[in-house]
Formats: structure tokens, C-alpha cells, sequence
């Protein structure tokens, strides 16, 4: 609970994101703790492209795990 105290100041929620531009799009590398570090309106509002980043990162792990084996993108 004291953690939770001490990080809610933090939390990006619909107040936070207000005060950003129209245009601004919310990113977590994922898993997210809702409710703690973000809510849900923010992780599932129009405004998010989380999947979209978590979906990214993987490609992005797997052509690192590709190169440290010694493969290469043209193995794949």
C-alpha cells in the first residue's frame, strides 16, 4: 500500500493525458499494471497504441535473438 501511495502521483490517467496536444498518442512496453501505473481508459482510449508498441517489440526481440544465434534476417 505504501508503494502504491507513493507512485499514484505518477499515474498517466485522463487528467495527465489532458494537459497533453490533441495529437498525443499514449505508449507502455507492456504488461501494464492498470488501475497502479495507468488506467484502463487511458491503455484501451483512442489516444493508445500500446498493442501496436507491444507488437513492434517483439519483432524487434526476435531480430536480436536472430543475430546473437548468428542467423541473419534473409535466414528467416
Amino acid at each position: 500500500e505504501r508503494r502504491a501511495e507513493a507512485f499514484s502521483r505518477y499515474q498517466v490517467n485522463a487528467k495527465l493525458l489532458g494537459f497533453a496536444r490533441p495529437s498525443a498518442l499514449v505508449m507502455h512496453c507492456l504488461p501494464a499494471h492498470r488501475g497502479e501505473e495507468i488506467t484502463d481508459d487511458v491503455v484501451d482510449g483512442p489516444a493508445s497504441i500500446v498493442l501496436d508498441q507491444a507488437e513492434n517489440r517483439l519483432h524487434a526481440q526476435k531480430a536480436v535473438i536472430l543475430t546473437l544465434l548468428g542467423g541473419s534476417l534473409d535466414d528467416a
